[in-house]
């Protein structure tokens, strides 16, 4: 016989068997104030947002326990704001601004309720750094966590910012710090303490949110967050715009320099993290002239075959995230 009371023995409140379905919905909606565009939030059969512009970007991404977070490395809140982070920079990387977020989620019957609180506060202090609401979704049970967020956001009047417009003579810049979620990640997974803001950013990323709108307001050409790693995502552009993109690692040096300590710690090469390493979410783009404030200059589009070149040659190094290995 399944004894109920286990969520309340350990102390942790009830789980969400004994919450249950609607309850949980009102006591993770109560007291949620959505930013202006949102004209209907959750409690009814759909969400309604303005779109002024006429126009809406759409993104998806799904996280999956013990896939892409931890539960004895991250908090609840941690995996809360993680979710809305990397969705949010897709949205950047378009050149928009993101106006709200759906968002499903299963768990395990007996997860405690106050976690799954924990979680959905996560992702309000993140969507409330960029001042978008979050307008409804699902809950489910299943074996393991589970997060899927969808986000809309709005162009307000601007060019969509595709992969696919580097010409040659363009220059690369990036805009955000790269290699530090990898690093992250080899020193949780080598038991590794110290380095708390390394290991924190493998937790919860920081996307550099507003400058994808600057990007794209000084006329980027092309753009992609820092997802799957800095040459893995490069060469998405370079395919897609049918052309060359060469790197210095000279212009990547300040990463390099930040990581230094930390590779020593787990015998690894910083490169390695800097060009390879995903989930900073930093965002990478063209321009044919002058970059924006908060951007540095990392490379150039070149006429040729299309690939990614480091210092004059092609990378061997580790190439990047990939959701089926």
């Amino acid at each position: 016989m399944h004894d109920d009371s286990s969520g309340e023995a350990s102390g942790q409140g009830p789980t969400l068997r004994q919450l249950g379905e609607f309850a949980l919905i009102d006591r993770l909606v109560a007291g949620r104030r959505q930013p202006p565009v949102v004209e209907l939030g959750p409690g009814d059969d759909a969400a309604v947002v303005a779109a002024d512009d006429g126009r809406v970007v759409i993104s998806t991404d799904m996280l999956v326990q013990d896939r892409h977070f931890r539960l004895d490395w991250s908090t609840p809140r941690d995996v809360g704001r993680k979710a809305i982070a990397q969705n949010a920079a897709d949205i950047a990387a378009m050149g928009a601004r993101c106006t709200a977020f759906v968002v499903s989620f299963g768990a395990p019957t007996d997860t405690p309720a106050a976690q799954v609180s924990a979680l959905v506060d996560g992702m309000w202090d993140e969507a409330g750094r960029i001042g978008a609401g979050i307008v409804g979704g699902d809950l489910v049970s299943c074996p393991q966590w589970v997060v899927s967020v969808t986000v809309l956001g709005d162009l307000e009047g601007r060019t969509a910012v595709r992969r696919s417009g580097a010409t040659p003579g363009s220059i690369v810049a990036v805009a955000g710090e790269l290699g530090r979620s990898a690093a992250g990640y080899d020193l949780w997974h080598n038991g590794i303490d110290g380095f708390d803001e390394l290991r924190r950013r493998h937790l919860v990323p920081e996307p550099p949110y507003r400058q994808g709108v600057a990007a794209a307001a000084a006329g980027a050409q092309a753009m992609i967050d820092i997802s799957d790693g800095l040459v893995a995502d490069l060469r998405h552009v370079a395919q897609a715009s049918a052309a060359g993109i060469e790197v210095s690692t000279a212009a990547l040096a300040h990463d390099h320099a930040a990581l230094t300590a930390a590779a020593a710690a787990v015998d690894a090469d910083p490169w390695r993290w800097v060009l390879g390493g995903g989930e900073d979410h930093a965002l990478v783009a063209c321009f044919a002239a002058a970059v924006p404030r908060g951007w540095r200059v990392i490379g150039r589009v070149v006429d040729g075959p299309a690939r990614v070149l480091i210092d004059g040659t092609e990378w061997g190094g580790y190439a990047g995230w990939q959701s089926f290995d």
